[in-house]
């Protein structure tokens, strides 16, 4: 009888112990949507549904046209020069297809418009807020639409 106590006693706590646990887990697992509309050169980012940001992208130019689709970011990184282009700067790149990847780019004249070889380019401020937003909720959590 002692023992059968002690295992609920025991039961309880682990439970009262979760209940303040799983609740800041589950803000931890917030869905990140980016989605990107080749047509309008436009991207909106919303989380768990609700809408935070929109700004203007380029997205490939014709010939070099970035892939629609549902994507998941592969692998980021803070720093990350071209080593196809000339080792352009590609400052908080998301790779989501092969070498493509949603970056800040420096040349801001032509965001919204189609200029790319097929990367999503950002202004470097937004893109750097992007990268923050994905590395903190995580990739997995990530879903990067390409209409």
């Amino acid at each position: 009888m002692q023992g059968l106590a002690m295992r609920r006693s025991i039961l309880a706590a682990v439970i009262a112990a979760l209940s303040f646990v799983l609740p800041v887990a589950d803000n931890a697992q917030a869905q990140v949507l980016v989605l990107i509309n080749r047509a309008s050169q436009t991207m909106q980012v919303s989380v768990d549904g609700m809408y935070r940001y929109s700004w203007p992208v380029s997205t490939g130019r014709p010939g070099l046209g970035t892939p629609a689709g549902t994507f998941h970011p592969q692998r980021m990184a803070a720093r990350w020069y071209s080593r196809i282009y000339y080792n352009s700067p590609m400052p908080h790149s998301i790779f989501f297809y092969g070498g493509l990847a949603i970056h800040g780019s420096y040349d801001i004249a032509h965001l919204g418009g189609p200029a790319s070889h097929g990367c999503v380019r950002l202004h470097p401020g937004n893109a750097a807020v992007l990268y923050g937003l994905v590395q903190g909720e995580g990739m997995r959590n990530t879903t990067i639409i390409v209409q």
